[in-house]
């Protein structure tokens, strides 16, 4: 997963890189138009989520976790990212996955330093949002949609632990699958009139039974290259806090996000 994260990285910087110079001179509007004819868009990113929480396990057992940005290729272990939309008058769908396993290793030593104990905790979830949206503004500068749906996460937190120098070993592990409606908005906003824009994303919701609280918020910068193609720069969290029980406790994922939107 490091080297495809790597490979992906290198060809979007190629490929938009090479965009920009086809395509610097044209006046490409990033701003969609409210139309009766279908318009569709395809996004393929690449997010570098740090996790920030505590893992409920079994037994009542809760394990911190810290992952930093800025050892996600080593974090992450597999993952797909992928977002679409599809709009036709002022009405439309969506979906965004991201799926994902993350994973950090340490010791602790025990008994005043005479034995240390290893230990890893793996994080395996499939996040997939979907909402039916409404555009409540279409400018030549601004386009925001409302949006209303639902977020279902299915997410498994393992722990295990070994004595280093001896073949005693245990593994805790639970599970979590929940789905929770959501409300929200997105939209962009125009930089300067110009091809650069501002995107921003963000929802609120609860209620599915096993969360007391899921958000998600993103912004960053954006631009576009022509009428098929935009890139955007953004970061991007995503909180989960269960009730008791549920494995994700008081939960962020966030870090930056690479995107690439092919539009037809």
């Amino acid at each position: 997963m490091k080297k495809t994260s790597k490979i992906f990285l290198f060809c979007a910087a190629a490929f938009l890189a090479q965009t920009a110079s086809a395509q610097g001179s044209r006046d490409a509007s990033p701003i969609p138009k409210v139309s009766d004819e279908w318009r569709f868009e395809v996004t393929p990113y690449l997010w570098g989520t740090g996790i920030r929480g505590t893992a409920n396990l079994n037994n009542g057992l809760a394990k911190s976790a810290d992952m930093s940005t800025s050892n996600v290729l080593s974090n992450l272990k597999s993952g797909a990212m992928i977002a679409a939309e599809a709009h036709k008058g002022k009405w439309g769908i969506m979906g965004d996955l991201v799926s994902a396993t993350l994973q950090n290793s340490g010791s602790v030593p025990v008994e005043g330093g005479a034995a240390t104990v290893a230990d890893k905790i793996t994080l395996q979830q499939t996040i997939l949002t979907g909402a039916f949206t409404y555009t409540l503004a279409n400018t030549k500068d601004a386009y925001l949609d409302a949006l209303l749906g639902v977020r279902a996460i299915d997410v498994t937190a393992t722990l295990s632990g070994s004595l280093m120098g001896t073949p005693d070993k245990e593994s805790i592990s639970k599970k979590t699958s929940t789905v929770d409606p959501i409300i929200g908005a997105k939209g962009r906003y125009r930089i300067a009139d110009s091809t650069w824009y501002i995107p921003f994303y963000g929802d609120i919701g609860s209620g599915g039974g096993t969360t007391d609280l899921t958000w998600q918020v993103m912004a960053g910068i954006g631009k576009t290259f022509n009428k098929m193609v935009d890139a955007s720069l953004t970061y991007r969290a995503l909180y989960y806090d269960m009730k008791d029980g549920g494995v994700l406790q008081k939960t962020t994922m966030l870090g930056p996000q690479v995107a690439v939107t092919f539009k037809f």
